[in-house]
């Protein structure tokens, strides 16, 4: 699993009592975007999640809600496809939404919300 550092001044993981929010993760690696496209993004940013996830003690297995950002949702059939694999049979709920840029010139994000008891 792998994370790249925040592309702004925010925190990448942060947790609220037995929630814990992960922002929106692109499909960076090693400080750069992947190749591959849609696919690759959403696989490496689904990754990049559980990297965040790990270190509050969750796994993807934890989340509950997902946002997809998109840059064209023309891409969206390709955006599913990667993400069931990423998720597995677990199914979050989810927003996607189109927006009109995302930063580095990324073509979808996707931010996560876990539940985590503490216990």
């Amino acid at each position: 699993m792998s994370s790249s550092a925040p592309v702004g001044p925010y925190s990448p993981v942060v947790r609220a009592g037995d929630l814990v929010v992960c922002s929106g993760q692109l499909g960076l690696a090693a400080g750069a975007l992947v190749a591959g496209g849609v696919p690759a993004e959403v696989t490496q940013a689904v990754e990049n999640l559980a990297g965040l996830l790990a270190t509050e003690g969750g796994s993807l297995g934890d989340v509950v809600k997902t946002t997809v950002f998109l840059t064209d949702m023309a891409d969206f059939e390709a955006m599913n496809a990667a993400y069931v694999a990423a998720f597995g049979g677990h199914r979050p709920a989810r927003t996607a939404v189109a927006v009109r840029a995302l930063p580095l010139g990324a073509s979808v994000e996707v931010e996560a919300w876990a539940y985590l008891p503490r216990g």
